[in-house]
């Protein structure tokens, strides 16, 4: 069956659109210039979003001053509801990635509303007269403040998602520690015997340093909040009424429900992607705990029988095309890679922000995109770690219990008590008979056993202690 076309026509001439296309020509020109990555606008139902506040709030503020009809203005709100219901989503095709600081974008929105604006009033698409994608979708308003706005009320309902997803995570932790905490192990600093602790205080770390980037992720969020709309092409407010920027804000914060403000100084909000490199630097924060977290994963489950072994990780799926028996660390590792990806992703975000050029930073798209990526990758990494890793962990108790018996870095414990020249002596003697700290503090007649058992008792060895004992000589 033949394709049906309409003709629209732009600045460089005229283009055949697909005729059920809510798009038009410049959004065409867009899919033609960038097919650069598999990252479409569509594939990101946030940002999609942000447009649809964007463009409904700026038509209420433009109909409020007598710039739109009655008829434009139920088309624009009704397109914009229904996009914000997840309907056409399918309509913004264009590559996340693309020159023109936006413009492409912005224009796929106004497109996409103008058309089924037309469709709602009885119109055919593309019949522009009637409602424009510049004249009435775009009244008031520039790619310069209405692109960057999508991306920050965008982001800061990613945000809002992302926190649900991290306080599984942090809450998955912090339940093994509760579950772990009768658990005695040895603890080790620079991969060398370090002191006794519980396995519970391992897993409890590692939930406490998660919890710590809450606030970061709270302060980025609210960041993004501040908004340049009003400000137009560079910040001067060309081609708006004075009450528009006001009214435009007001909407917002009328249609989102959320603390949208204005900027104080819309030239240098309009030019400052900063925001961005907030909420992106954060990830990054993240990302790096994450990596820690992993690769201590990893070395704990590490084995089973040449390994430190003390916790046994879910198996997931054989590990080998040639080893039999073997079960990798898969989850913990996509982890890993995920943080790394979080982690370029951040450097680029900061050299794009860098890039910013007088009035304006036309490299916000890349910004965006890996903003956006990162979020999505992450949330998918900690649901995939917290379900098929942290929940089914369990604790390798006598493997433990053994690394601690067989330590000379209990002997740390009997410092307080006998001296450190004591205790060196000590250490330096098991090493080298391989003779236990326990039975040469005996053999030596340094402490009773009594009193050895109590400097030694686990609940002793892992939080801070006063002991009156002293040592027999």
């Amino acid at each position: 069956m033949q394709q049906e076309f309409r003709t629209e026509s732009d600045l460089l001439g005229e283009l055949q659109v697909p005729a059920e296309a809510l798009y038009g020509v410049q959004t065409l020109r867009g899919i033609e210039n960038f097919p650069i990555s598999k990252f479409r606008l569509s594939d990101y139902p946030a940002f999609v979003n942000g447009l649809a506040y964007t463009k409904l709030a700026a038509a209420v503020a433009n109909h409020r001053l007598g710039l739109l009809t009655d008829a434009q203005f139920a088309g624009i709100r009704q397109a914009c509801e229904e996009i914000l219901a997840g309907k056409h989503h399918d309509q913004f095709p264009v590559d996340m990635i693309q020159g023109g600081a936006g413009t492409t974008t912005n224009m796929n929105a106004n497109e996409v509303i103008a058309n089924r604006a037309l469709q709602l009033m009885g119109h055919e698409a593309g019949e522009y007269k009637y409602c424009s994608p510049n004249d009435h979708v775009n009244c008031s308003q520039s790619t310069n403040d209405a692109y960057p706005t999508a991306i920050h009320l965008g982001l800061y309902a990613t945000c809002l998602e992302y926190i649900k997803h991290f306080d599984l995570l942090i809450e998955s932790f912090s339940a093994k520690a509760v579950e772990f905490k009768n658990v005695l192990k040895m603890g080790r600093t620079q991969l060398e015997d370090a002191v006794p602790m519980t396995l519970g205080q391992t897993f409890g770390a590692f939930a406490s340093i998660l919890a710590d980037e809450k606030k970061h992720l709270q302060d980025a969020a609210e960041e993004l909040l501040t908004v340049n709309m009003g400000a137009t092409a560079i910040g001067t407010g060309i081609c708006s009424e004075p009450e528009y920027a006001t009214l435009c804000v007001a909407a917002l914060k009328e249609v989102t429900g959320w603390n949208v403000r204005l900027a104080d100084d819309l030239v240098a909000a309009t030019s400052d992607t900063s925001s961005m490199v907030g909420f992106s630097s954060v990830l990054r924060r993240i990302a790096t705990k994450m990596n820690k977290i992993c690769n201590d994963l990893r070395l704990l489950g590490s084995g089973p029988k040449c390994g430190l072994h003390e916790i046994d990780l879910p198996a997931r799926q054989p590990g080998s095309s040639i080893m039999p028996g073997k079960v990798n660390p898969v989850i913990p590792e996509v982890m890993n890679q995920i943080s790394y990806k979080v982690i370029g992703n951040d450097l680029c975000v900061a050299m794009s922000n860098e890039a910013a050029q007088m009035e304006l930073n036309a490299m916000e798209p890349v910004m965006a995109q890996c903003c956006f990526e990162s979020a999505e990758i992450m949330m998918n990494g900690f649901d995939v770690l917290r379900k098929y890793c942290i929940d089914g962990i369990k604790a390798n108790e006598t493997g433990c219990r053994n690394y601690i018996t067989g330590s000379i870095g209990i002997v740390t414990a009997l410092n307080p008590v006998i001296g450190y020249k004591n205790s060196t002596k000590i250490a330096k003697e098991a090493l080298a008979t391989g003779k236990s700290v326990y039975d040469l503090v005996l053999e030596h007649d340094i402490l009773s056993k009594e009193d050895l058992d109590t400097i030694l008792s686990p609940e002793n060895m892992i939080r801070p202690v006063k002991l009156n004992i002293r040592p027999k000589k």
